[in-house]
């Protein structure tokens, strides 16, 4: 099974592992990684689920749609590396994908 990879708001990070077909958003969750909200169950309408995707990454993961890019600006924490993690499918493509759960807006 592939492995994610999730740092904390307070810097403590976790390997688990993740069933490929889910969202990088429902591995947290069913991790019980409460931090990351989620409060639309991944129907990219609340950017609840922002992350920080590690640099080595950016290629990786698939194109940015104009929905999540919209909700990404209203966010005060954005950065290049931000994403909706309900927007990224798990699987062994990322396995071993690190990313750090954004500060709450």
């Amino acid at each position: 099974m592939p492995k994610l990879i999730v740092v904390t708001r307070e810097g403590e990070e976790s390997t688990i592992e993740g069933e490929t077909g889910l969202s990088v958003m429902e591995v947290i969750r069913d991790a019980g990684i409460d931090e990351l909200l989620a409060l639309c169950g991944g129907c990219c309408s609340c950017a609840t689920c922002h992350v920080h995707v590690d640099q080595a990454w950016a290629d990786k993961l698939p194109a940015m749609s104009e929905d999540e890019n919209d909700l990404l600006d209203s966010s005060d924490h954005r950065t290049e590396e931000s994403r909706l993690s309900c927007q990224l499918p798990f699987g062994d493509a990322l396995d071993g994908l690190r990313v750090t759960i954004a500060p709450e807006d």
